[in-house]
């Protein structure tokens, strides 16, 4: 049966499964360091460990998902899957209807920093007419809105149902923004709903840039090049967790579901790996809370195999042109990430490009007062 329904969210971890994770953490078994014991061959066990004590001693989920609960959440089934999403009205009459998608291997927690700025930017020093209605969707397959059913789990077909997500709301004007996963996806609800949607801003980039012949390559800029250099080296060091995730994710599935030390050191890595700067800690840039509360939304609903299926299972053909929506493109590129505007133009209509010297990957937790503004800054003609 199809219905519409939306329904009231609480999140209700039962006790019983907060003191299995504290068993499981008492108890793990961590391997022995690798020479050097440095983040050049992974995690390192002098700082996991660390980390590892906070989780079991002091981190303490019920006050966190106090203050979760406090936030209005909704669940809707849409073209067959479970939706989990935030929804956050602002006080302001005139506020512009905003989506927000996460990517991997975050979730709606990177969000939590900007949600009152965005909704009630008079308290937070801003303008009432810079005001947005919130709705922050988890991914399809990660945390509540998971596990997945079926498969086909393409970008194109989360932004349709972002789409029916915003018209079941009642949202006939809106704006969508991302990162990661959410930069690839939002472009992709203007494709859908180009008629509603009246702008779209991504942080990092709407698209990778292609692969750039040698001799092309000679006619770009300084910083251009360097993004291209860094793609390269990641493809040289990085890529091992793509391959994995998207080619046997059930099998990585098995020991992040069943390990709370191997679900904390794979998504620490890439914490570390993409916040910026590189050399700096990941608890040093993010507080150590909030690091633990987005890994909870993993262990806590077992989706580390559906995350990394959506994530990266349904790659689309390289080099592959997608159609220009038309919709206005605002993108705020971070020091970490690698967004090259001439390529990204090829598909969006880019009416805004910035760039910045500071920041990473995770630029909701990083820089939320950077982003939010730049959020305010794109919508403010559009509105």
């Amino acid at each position: 049966m199809t219905t519409n329904e939306i329904k009231s969210f609480r999140i209700e971890i039962p006790q019983h499964t907060l003191d299995d994770l504290k068993t499981r953490l008492t108890q793990s078994r961590l391997p022995a360091p690798l020479p050097g014991d440095d983040w050049d061959t992974g995690v390192p066990v002098s700082w996991l460990s660390g980390l590892l004590e906070y989780w079991r001693d002091e981190y303490d989920w019920r006050a966190i998902e106090k203050q979760l609960n406090e936030i209005p959440q909704y669940t809707t089934v849409i073209d067959g899957q479970q939706i989990h999403f935030l929804h956050v009205r602002s006080a302001e009459p005139d506020a512009l209807p905003l989506i927000l998608t996460h990517g991997w291997p975050g979730s709606f927690v990177e969000f939590l920093d900007v949600i009152g700025p965005l909704t009630d930017p008079r308290s937070y020093g801003g303008d009432a007419a810079d005001a947005f209605h919130l709705v922050i969707p988890s991914l399809p397959g990660f945390g509540f809105s998971g596990p997945v059913h079926d498969e086909g789990w393409t970008t194109d077909r989360i932004g349709r149902i972002w789409a029916e997500l915003m018209a079941r709301l009642g949202y006939e004007r809106y704006g969508v923004q991302g990162g990661d996963i959410g930069a690839a996806v939002s472009p992709e609800v203007a494709r859908a709903d180009r008629e509603h949607v009246v702008g779209v801003h991504v942080n990092g980039s709407p698209g990778l840039p292609p692969m750039v012949p040698g001799e092309e390559r000679a006619t770009l800029t300084e910083l251009e090049q360097d993004r291209l250099a860094r793609i390269d080296a990641f493809m040289r060091e990085e890529f091992g967790y793509i391959a994995i995730q998207s080619t046997r994710p059930q099998v990585l599935a098995y020991g992040l579901v069943d390990s709370p030390v191997g679900q904390l050191a794979w998504i620490m890595d890439k914490f570390r790996e993409w916040t910026h700067p590189r050399t700096t800690l990941p608890d040093a840039i993010i507080d150590r809370d909030r690091l633990l509360t987005n890994v909870m939304i993993y262990w806590l609903t077992g989706t580390a195999g559906s995350a990394a299926y959506v994530g990266y299972a349904q790659q689309q053909a390289w080099g592959a042109t997608k159609e220009n929506s038309g919709v206005p493109t605002g993108v705020i590129v971070f020091a970490h990430d690698v967004g090259i505007r001439r390529y990204a133009e090829r598909e969006n209509t880019i009416t805004r490009w910035t760039d910045v010297d500071r920041g990473g990957h995770f630029a909701a937790l990083e820089e939320p007062e950077l982003l939010t503004a730049d959020v305010r800054e794109f919508f403010r003609p559009l509105r």
